[in-house]
């Protein structure tokens, strides 16, 4: 990428572990200000405890956010039960315990295959969806809970990949807008034992791949003029997405 020229496209990052969205674009914004560039943005959130695919927007880029952002996306991971959380995931605080009993095979895919095709899922409380022009999650922490507008979902594909109770790992591949999280603990509650997401990585989103993408560690360590090679233009976004 000729570096004479305004940088404007998308970058495939992989986010790790532990750290939000926001401090991925922090980072990468931090780097390509040495370049000149100071647009810089992201598509789809993803919670602290998620890794994989987070899609950077850059300088004109930054005005397709909302075309990439309204694509299915594919997700990996694992939820455990026997534990319901206050946040549905595993960075929650244990709200409630079950034995998880001895489940069939059958039992556990007529339970996710509940969850398949349209249906209707309930946000999290500890979500960034506003209620009155204030996130949910702030709610939460005063220990307030509000109703939430359920939300019409879509699942196109999903597997159960491996079974050992009391977890269960499992890809699935769904519309924007889709909460793995609820849909981990709706299976719990589905199985009458509860359950809460232990793991998720996202590895697709529309066209775009988590095999493509470059590390957090490479875009804050790794010297920009390298990277920034993988810059998917604007033009070589638009024939990725067939459009």
């Amino acid at each position: 990428m000729n570096h004479s020229q305004q940088i404007d496209g998308v970058l495939l990052a992989d986010k790790a572990a532990g750290m939000t969205s926001h401090d991925v674009v922090a980072i990468a914004r931090r780097q390509l200000r040495s370049l000149g560039v100071e647009k810089v943005g992201h598509c789809g959130t993803l919670d602290p405890l998620a890794t994989g695919l987070l899609i950077l927007t850059i300088g004109r880029g930054t005005k397709i956010q909302d075309l990439i952002m309204a694509e299915d996306k594919e997700y990996v991971g694992a939820l455990k039960l026997g534990e319901v959380t206050d946040s549905q995931d595993a960075d929650g605080e244990i709200t409630e315990t079950k034995p998880v009993p001895e489940l069939t095979r059958a039992q556990l895919d007529a339970a996710f295959a509940k969850f398949h095709g349209d249906f209707y899922q309930t946000p999290p409380m500890v979500s960034a969806i506003k209620k009155g022009g204030v996130p949910l999650y702030k709610l939460a922490r005063k220990g307030q809970t509000v109703e939430r507008e359920p939300r019409f979902v879509h699942v196109y594909a999903h597997e159960i990949q491996a079974v050992r109770l009391p977890e269960i790992d499992f890809r699935v591949v769904c519309s924007k807008g889709f909460y793995v999280r609820t849909y981990a603990h709706d299976i719990g509650q589905e199985l009458g034992c509860g359950a809460h997401l232990r793991a998720l990585r996202r590895t697709k989103s529309g066209k775009f791949s988590v095999d493509l993408a470059v590390t957090v560690d490479e875009i804050k360590n790794g010297n920009p003029s390298e990277w920034t090679k993988k810059i998917l233009t604007l033009p070589q976004v638009s024939i990725l997405r067939g459009a």
